[in-house]
């Protein structure tokens, strides 16, 4: 079988130095709130380019921190793509918050600066560019609108560590941003539990969101917010520490996956994923084709013992949960979720596997 994503091999590359984190911390007695969470803040704030990093318990928790800490709610739009995760749109609505759907480009599935213009109203607070699959929005374009017309800028990076760097939008309305990061276990930086961080370079924001991921406390018993209990627990930011060493190569290594299957997929009945100008705009974290048989080509897959996995079967104007939505009209995001469908790919992928995957995939017919 050639899994999706083989997690354990993944992880069996760092266990020594994990595991003698996991006996330090044992060791300590401390558990939350420690040094471990410090150091690693301090690390990816550095790795990111930016003044602060704050580890909290989830991406979802990160994007609705930085909402919350902006004071959005009741009456505020954000726009945010129509192709995405639902976790995007429920931290708006989560915060009683709008969402105003947004296209995507139909070659990068990704939020679509041509559009967003048109739906920029007098309550649009900001802008949530989502770095699906591991690449990075057009940010110079959508920097620009939100200098225009005043907008926050808030990234939904879940699936984009090692992309989203200061140094790649010098200077341009950097401080009115914040980035939401999901360190779900199978991210290109992954934790062996749920972990999340909000990087900027907003002290008032980064102070904002250590309180209220802590009760709203930033001192014990004295409650300044009506907060949450959103923490990222040391031993999770202690693997991260261990595991950030790496991003880089790891990284490299899904560049080499996805430039090979680009070489060797050849089937007239396949869209290959496109590729940035700039190869570090792209961190791979899913390989995503289309086709319109979708369904038939899982299939052979499977009978070939090959996972495969689809991002996403139901946009989010379609979900159950957003019922107000379902009768809206958005053709290509509806288009994309029956047509993508997502090929193993990982750093520790073997040569031969990726071979073997295109080589069932260029048979089918």
């Amino acid at each position: 079988m050639i899994e999706f994503l083989n997690l354990k091999a993944v992880n069996q590359r760092f266990i020594e130095p994990v595991q003698e984190s996991i006996e330090r911390i044992l060791n300590s007695g401390c558990y939350l709130s420690g040094r471990e969470l410090e150091e690693f803040e301090s690390n990816f704030a550095t790795y990111c380019g930016c003044s602060h990093a704050v580890g909290v318990a989830s991406g979802l928790d990160a994007l609705i921190l930085i909402i919350r800490g902006y004071k959005f709610g009741p009456g505020d739009e954000i726009i945010v793509p129509s192709n995405t995760y639902i976790a995007s749109v429920l931290a708006i609505t989560l915060c009683q918050a709008k969402p105003v759907f947004v296209e995507p480009d139909p070659v990068t599935h990704l939020l679509d600066p041509a559009e967003i213009e048109g739906k920029i109203s007098k309550n649009t607070k900001a802008i949530m560019p989502v770095h699906l699959y591991g690449r990075v929005c057009d940010m110079d374009k959508i920097l620009l609108l939100a200098q225009k017309y005043n907008l926050k800028i808030i990234d939904d990076a879940a699936q984009a560590h090692g992309t989203i760097l200061k140094i790649d939008t010098a200077d341009k309305n950097w401080e009115e941003r914040a980035i939401a990061f999901s360190f779900y276990p199978s991210k290109n930086l992954g934790a062996m539990a749920d972990a999340g961080a909000v990087v900027t370079n907003d002290s008032e924001l980064a102070n904002t969101i250590r309180a209220l991921r802590n009760y709203g406390s930033h001192k014990r018993y004295y409650n300044k917010y009506t907060g949450l209990n959103s923490r990222m627990d040391e031993m999770q930011a202690a693997i991260l520490n261990v595991k950030l060493q790496h991003l880089d190569n790891d990284n490299s290594l899904r560049r080499k996956t996805a430039n090979l299957y680009l070489q060797k997929i050849n089937n007239p009945n396949i869209v290959l994923p496109s590729v940035p100008e700039n190869p570090k705009k792209h961190v791979w974290h899913l390989f995503v084709i289309r086709t319109r048989h979708r369904d038939e080509l899982r299939d052979c897959l499977a009978s070939n013992s090959i996972q495969s996995q689809i991002h996403y079967p139901v946009p989010p104007h379609q979900q159950e949960c957003y019922k107000d939505c379902n009768k809206l009209s958005l053709p290509i995001s509806e288009r994309l979720a029956n047509e993508v469908l997502s090929l193993p790919i990982s750093p520790v992928m073997a040569e031969d596997d990726v071979l073997k995957v295109a080589e069932v995939v260029n048979a089918w017919k």
